[in-house]
């Protein structure tokens, strides 16, 4: 075998593995919930605590919270990026930042990336690193 099919031999490959891998992507990435739903968010700053009702038909949460102007944030390499929960800005200066949590339990993707179901809570707790 010449030089220039092993190159050929080794894109093919390369490309037939890409294809299988996005298509395991596709059929693992996660889905929201169609139709209406209602969640529960409870904010935390320190001693404070404040619940918010939520209707919204997205499906996934991070869309929903910006939907119902609950936070601000910044687009990022990985989806939107929480800086503001009502109205309470995280201050970078202090290290500050929002945790996302469900139920208490740390999730495993962000706010963008995060389908959503009727009746769920999620808690935003403004944490120091």
């Amino acid at each position: 075998m010449n030089q220039k099919t092993k190159r050929l031999l080794g894109a093919a490959v390369l490309l037939i593995a890409a294809v299988v891998l996005a298509l395991v992507y596709q059929s693992q990435r996660p889905t929201g919930q169609a139709g209406e739903k209602t969640l529960t968010i409870e904010v935390v700053n320190g001693e404070e605590q404040e619940e918010f009702t939520l209707e919204t038909l997205q499906e996934f949460l991070g869309a929903a919270l910006l939907e119902n102007g609950l936070v601000e944030g910044e687009e990022g390499a990985y989806g939107l990026f929480i800086t503001t929960v009502n109205g309470i800005r995280a201050d970078e200066a202090k290290k500050q930042w929002w945790c996302l949590t469900r139920n208490g339990e740390m999730l495993d993707t962000g706010a963008d990336s995060t389908p959503i179901a009727d009746g769920e809570r999620y808690e935003l707790t403004l944490s120091v690193y």
